[in-house]
């Protein structure tokens, strides 16, 4: 992890980006794979940021441990770390770079998805920063891919895909099924509500919002968190869309009875 100093735009670093995919393109890729009967396979890479070479000079204070023969000098990277600005961005350049030697095409609505045609056999690469999924009708193609990633860098093989984004994914003989069960877990331990009891529905009908009656917030960043948590949440959950939206108007100044 690089610490102890500060990047300066365009001295030491020039493009920052994280290949982070549009949750709408993972519905419809699975919707697509499961309709067309296609393998879905996922990757994990390890220390994804350590993998790319740097082409900025960057000087770094030596971390705890590091004994170096003068007190006065510095540490020159070779290498991205984790905590540069531009360390997700080179992952990014790497990746691609290796998925396009391998005859993929880059998609022009979103770069994190990947898809390559051969003949009768279709397969497309998935990548949210360190995670990748791998679908086609080429178990063949699949496990070159596998291959030649594990080549270049450290990759843990997850087999067909289960967890992915917060995603459950539950193999029937009908399809896939997508839930967030554990993702809503967490949320609600982490509000310490487990040992709440269900509703019917998401709201009481008969309580009116106002932006200016009640006490206002110690922490609205907590708040802010859950709103932001919850939004995430109607992916699999639009039953509470319209009462999540509703509370998101008062995200600026939020109340007790907001909160609540």
């Amino acid at each position: 992890m690089a610490k102890g100093f500060t990047q300066t735009e365009r001295i030491d670093y020039f493009e920052t980006f994280s290949p982070v995919v549009k949750l709408t393109i993972v519905c419809i890729l699975l919707a697509l794979a499961t309709a067309s009967d296609w393998f879905i396979h996922q990757l994990d890479v390890d220390n994804a940021f350590l993998h790319e070479d740097l082409h900025e000079k960057i000087y770094m204070k030596p971390p705890p441990g590091v004994s170096l023969p003068e007190p006065n000098l510095v540490c020159k990277l070779n290498k991205s770390l984790y905590g540069l600005k531009q360390a997700s961005y080179n992952w990014k350049q790497k990746l691609t770079s290796e998925l396009l030697l391998l005859g993929y095409t880059q998609s022009s609505a979103n770069h994190s998805l990947f898809v390559k045609k051969y003949a009768s056999d279709i397969t497309t690469v998935l990548v949210n920063v360190d995670d990748v999924v791998l679908t086609g009708n080429s178990i063949v193609e699949i496990t070159a891919v596998k291959a030649h990633l594990r080549f270049r860098f450290h990759i843990q093989d997850l087999g067909p895909i289960k967890y992915f984004l917060g995603l459950e994914v539950s193999h029937s003989l009908e399809g896939l099924v997508l839930n967030q069960r554990k993702y809503c877990l967490d949320l609600i331990s982490e509000i310490g509500m487990l040992g709440c009891k269900p509703a019917p529905t998401p709201s009481d009908p008969s309580i009116k919002l106002h932006a200016d009656e009640g006490g206002l917030l110690q922490d609205p960043s907590s708040f802010e968190r859950l709103i932001g948590r919850l939004l995430y949440l109607t992916n699999t959950r639009p039953d509470i869309s319209f009462i999540v939206q509703q509370l998101s108007q008062f995200i600026s100044s939020p109340r007790e009875q907001h909160l609540q």
